[in-house]
């Protein structure tokens, strides 16, 4: 029997895009010979995972799981809205996010973890799932937030099914005091960050290119003032960007007399205890992705009566 060597499933992998094991599998059953495995698996319909790797995948789900002080986030994105229904992708999903909570919070460890029940990776585990459901799927993005003391609050829009939907969220509150108010709070939180988007915490996380970009616009919107009057401007612009973009300078969704600073702040009588926001995270499913547009209904239903 030939020596199967870890190049040799790897290679294989690469080629086929099938699993670890199902590559060493093939590579034994035909003695290491690369076109006779490569032949096995398209057999055995575990080739066929690779053919749909270039299709565009901007469909699927965004899964949170909390245990307290730290939680995750997973984004699976499949092909379409009917894969996301189905119950075998979406065990995929929430067990993806279960493991997630144990991983270094990197895509790389999450994929590289062992699938409960099973001796596959994680990775190998969403290849079969391709392979059977006949799409294409892809572990998108995966994210953690942990606190020493407090809670990690979530929340999940269009949920189809428990910590399953189209937005999630997670919001890190830092603090000792009573659970129930910290909780209360940070899921009216994590609701105003889903509603919202902000692009970050407060000014000092903010991009160095978008305030440029914001900078820019403001310098060409009032081109030809003097410079001392154009430097004001910028920055009373900025300040007004700052209340539109930052979780802490926002109006709060639900009363919006309030800062999300000014609602920590009256937090801190019904928590007992100082309350900090520390950080969030928000999933959208699909966001930046291109995805390609077909012809509407009139021209797809005119291209199939010119080929009748």
């Amino acid at each position: 029997m030939a020596n199967i060597t870890a190049a040799m499933v790897k290679e294989l992998r690469e080629t086929t895009g099938a699993g670890m094991m199902d590559c060493k599998g093939a590579l034994n059953e035909t003695d290491g010979n690369m076109e006779a495995a490569v032949d096995w698996l398209r057999k055995k319909g575990l080739a066929k995972a690779a053919k749909k790797a270039g299709r565009v995948a901007a469909e699927g789900l965004v899964a949170v799981e909390s245990a307290g002080r730290h939680a995750a986030i997973v984004e699976v994105n499949s092909e379409t809205d009917f894969v996301a229904r189905n119950d075998g992708f979406q065990a995929f999903v929430r067990e993806a996010a279960k493991l997630a909570l144990n991983t270094d919070g990197t895509l790389e460890g999450l994929q590289a973890a062992k699938f409960p029940g099973e001796s596959v990776t994680v990775a190998d585990k969403l290849q079969s799932l391709i392979a059977t459901i006949g799409e294409n799927m892809n572990l998108r993005r995966v994210a953690k937030l942990e606190v020493p003391h407090g809670l990690i609050a979530s929340y999940v829009h269009s949920q189809v099914s428990e910590g399953l939907g189209k937005i999630g969220v997670l919001v890190a509150l830092e603090s000792e005091g009573d659970v129930e108010a910290l909780a209360t709070l940070g899921r009216q939180l994590a609701m105003h960050v889903a509603a919202t988007n902000p692009v970050a915490l407060d000014a000092s996380g903010v991009d160095q290119a978008t305030l440029e970009r914001e900078s820019n616009i403001l310098r060409e919107k009032n081109a030809g003032k003097p410079d001392h009057v154009l430097q004001k401007i910028v920055e009373s612009g900025l300040k007004t960007y700052y209340k539109e973009v930052t979780l802490l300078e926002q109006p709060f969704v639900h009363d919006g007399s309030k800062t999300v600073t000014q609602v920590l702040k009256e937090a801190e009588s019904k928590a007992g205890k100082p309350v900090k926001l520390t950080g969030f995270v928000r999933f959208a499913l699909g966001e930046g992705i291109e995805k390609e547009e077909g012809p509407d209904f009139a021209t797809e239903v005119a291209q199939q009566a010119g080929r009748a």
